[in-house]
């Protein structure tokens, strides 16, 4: 099968590079991927660019939330994709919304034109639009190459009757690329389903912090987080999921 797509939504080097000995085909570089992912910083883009030689696409998201942005966040979008254009990005991972639930076609319009020369991904807000067939035509119209979907429910399984009809409707004319509780398993269910061959995934397991002393009175962050648990990408997760890719027909 021609045109598999997978690829690895990874918020560390530690995990780029676990993903890239996993023979994922390109990274969705993000930070804080336990709140959905924010942009990465510049350093972290720097690390991963210089120890992985991989594809690298940058998530672009300002804050955690919705992606309804105000003038002042769109500003800071437009600007994150000219730094990591300048820095050798392979592609941006975009999207923003206006508050009846259709795409903000200004901001899109400058963020793409900002974007040239690399790949362009409309993120998860796709999921949040109120009218996907579409917004699958105005992403069309964009010119925007890939759709990263879990077909509008809150993991990709669910959403499969929705991923199909993408799938169809993009009849080739963009990438429908299924994301949300993807693993070896989920491909080779939903590509019966769907026929979609382009996956994201971040394969992640919890590793225990090295820290021997632990203070019980404190938390840093929301409180059922444990300021003790790390969230990495197994290499063995996105092996597997490769495996299955490639055995698809």
């Amino acid at each position: 099968m021609k045109n598999q797509i997978l690829e690895c939504c990874v918020d560390s080097l530690e995990s780029a590079l676990n993903a890239q000995s996993g023979r994922a085909d390109r990274l969705e570089l993000c930070q804080n991927l336990i709140i959905g992912g924010t942009t990465p910083s510049q350093s972290l883009f720097e690390e991963v660019k210089k120890h992985a030689d991989i594809k690298i696409h940058v998530l672009i998201r300002p804050r955690y939330g919705d992606f309804c942005y105000s003038d002042y966040e769109i500003e800071m979008i437009r600007r994150d994709i000219c730094i990591f254009s300048e820095l050798g990005a392979d592609g941006v991972v975009i999207g923003a919304l206006n508050p009846d639930g259709t795409l903000n076609l200004p901001a899109m319009r400058m963020f793409i034109e900002e974007a040239a020369g690399m790949s362009v991904t409309l993120h998860r807000a796709f999921d949040m639009c109120k009218e996907p067939l579409d917004t699958l035509e105005a992403a069309i119209a964009l010119k925007i190459n890939t759709i990263l979907t879990s077909g509008h429910e809150n993991n990709c399984m669910k959403g499969a009757p929705m991923l199909q009809k993408l799938v169809q409707q993009a009849d080739g004319r963009i990438d429908i690329l299924a994301g949300g509780g993807v693993d070896a398993e989920v491909i080779k269910k939903l590509y019966s389903i769907t026929g979609c061959t382009s996956y994201h995934m971040s394969g992640k397991c919890v590793l225990q912090s090295k820290m021997q002393y632990r203070n019980p009175k404190v938390n840093m962050g929301l409180p059922f987080l444990s300021e003790y648990e790390i969230y990495q990408t197994d290499e063995g997760k996105i092996c597997a999921a490769r495996q299955v890719l490639d055995s698809l027909k």
